[in-house]
């Protein structure tokens, strides 16, 4: 039961062919004898969940369904704020985020019949790459021991890889969805700003945040976006556009999509087998009838730069409270990226704001004339040995995170929907990863053009090595 992707679990469950209870027990089972190995979870409540199940099997017994989660289990990273509790953000304090009501998103979730299995791990403060914690332990990728699952969402990537849960929600303000999605060899979305509120999660920077699922396959993670994005009256900045049915338009085919493949940036210094992999995955579009064409982009050096100025200034207005009070209860990397902010000027952050907007706007209206989607590795090397990603000073640590980080930060300064899906492995076994990026609000196309080649690769079908 627990290689069923979500959307064949919650079609078994509508048939009563599995039962909300059964479900869950797999999955609390599965974490009794694998979870230790990842370190996905923060907090795992059985208790919680099987009381959740019981009342989803007899809500199915009595011919009612909440919708089309009824039943699944999942779980999501711990810095969603929850009806009568706080959440960690991955520090050392248990309540260290709250909110004056439950997050948007988890409520949705719920609405939609999901079970909610626990709390999933981040790297503190949710600024880190690589997902280490000195606080709750390092999560790892499933595939190899050891190695970093990617961050900050890494719980979240960890438990989908290693069948934990059937998906998970993660942030994402540089990378923080994709970047686990690629080391721990399952899907990420990063939906398009606006597109999913985010009230009650923790902002780490207000102007980057986005929310999204992560999830074993591109079908799955379109279930999950149509359940969570909308219109949010708590949260000025979510869009009230219509929310696409994700799923219809999955399958049909992308003969004479326009795909651009990046002339530069994106393939310097990478790591052979990821530009290997990235280049045969890109072939398999072209085989699957899409239009490849090299398209020059504007230097993502400047996006890069933008986003740094904007999300260091806010998040240290976010968290100046823990780094004045409390500094020496935060990793010294953290410590010193956000101390950072303390000292760019307004005058900076003023101007990154602005150049950013500008900065969108031409991009959108120069590449996305000549093409439909923008396709590029997600990260530049295989999930790297956590010794190794934590060695060094703070700074040595801080320069490693955004080398890590570099593929990923410029779609969040362009607030685009970037969706990140596996594209191979190394010879030893760590997953590779493709992004594929759309115009703003066209999560759609987007989602139908990964599913083609997810479908066609097969590698979601790989599980993992672990008993």
């Amino acid at each position: 039961m627990i290689d069923e992707t979500l959307t064949a679990l919650a079609a078994k469950i509508r048939t009563r062919e599995v039962s909300p209870v059964e479900a869950t027990e797999a999955c609390l089972a599965r974490i009794d004898s694998a979870g230790a190995r990842v370190h996905a979870f923060v907090r795992v409540d059985a208790e919680s969940a099987l009381r959740t199940a019981r009342i989803r099997e007899a809500e199915a017994k009595a011919g009612r369904s909440h919708g089309p989660l009824h039943g699944v289990p999942l779980a999501h990273k711990d810095l969603f704020a929850a009806d009568g509790g706080g959440a960690s953000c991955g520090t050392a304090f248990p309540d260290y985020f709250r909110a004056e009501r439950g997050a948007t998103v988890l409520t949705r979730l719920e609405a939609a019949g999901a079970v909610t299995l626990g709390r999933l791990n981040l790297s503190e403060l949710a600024l880190g790459p690589f997902g280490d914690n000195a606080h709750h332990g390092d999560a790892e990728t499933p595939w190899r021991p050891g190695h970093a699952a990617g961050g900050s969402s890494s719980g979240s990537g960890a438990a989908v890889g290693a069948r934990l849960v059937y998906g998970a929600l993660g942030t994402d303000t540089g990378g923080s969805i994709r970047l686990p999605a690629a080391c721990c060899g399952v899907v990420g979305l990063k939906p398009t700003y606006g597109r999913v509120s985010r009230a009650g999660a923790m902002p780490l920077s207000w102007s980057l945040d986005h929310v999204g699922p992560l999830a074993r396959t591109v079908r799955d993670a379109a279930v999950l976006l149509g359940v969570i994005a909308g219109a949010d009256a708590a949260d000025a900045t979510a869009s009230a556009r219509p929310v696409s049915d994700y799923v219809a338009g999955l399958d049909r085919p992308i003969t004479g999509l326009r795909v651009g493949v990046p002339d530069r940036y994106y393939w310097d210094g990478l790591d052979d087998d990821v530009r290997a992999a990235v280049r045969t995955a890109i072939d398999g579009l072209g085989g699957l009838g899409a239009t490849i064409e090299e398209c020059a982009l504007p230097d993502p050096t400047l996006l890069n730069d933008l986003a740094n100025v904007i999300a260091r200034c806010e998040s240290a207005a976010v968290h100046a409270r823990i780094v004045r009070e409390s500094p020496h209860a935060l990793q010294p990397a953290v410590r010193a990226r956000l101390e950072v902010g303390f000292h760019v000027s307004a005058h900076d952050y003023l101007q990154a704001t602005r150049l950013r907007a500008r900065a969108t706007r031409a991009f959108v209206s120069e590449v996305f004339s000549r093409v439909d989607l923008v396709v590029a590795p997600t990260i530049p090397e295989p999930a790297p040995a956590l010794a190794a990603a934590k060695a060094g000073s703070p700074d040595e640590i801080v320069r490693r995170m955004g080398r890590f980080s570099r593929l990923t930060r410029p779609w969040n300064a362009l607030g685009l929907p970037v969706l990140s899906v596996p594209c191979g492995f190394t010879a030893d076994g760590r997953p590779l990863g493709l992004q594929l990026v759309g115009r703003p609000f066209d999560e759609a196309t987007v989602l139908r053009a990964g599913h083609a080649y997810e479908q066609a690769a097969g590698w979601w079908r790989r599980p993992p090595p672990l008993a």
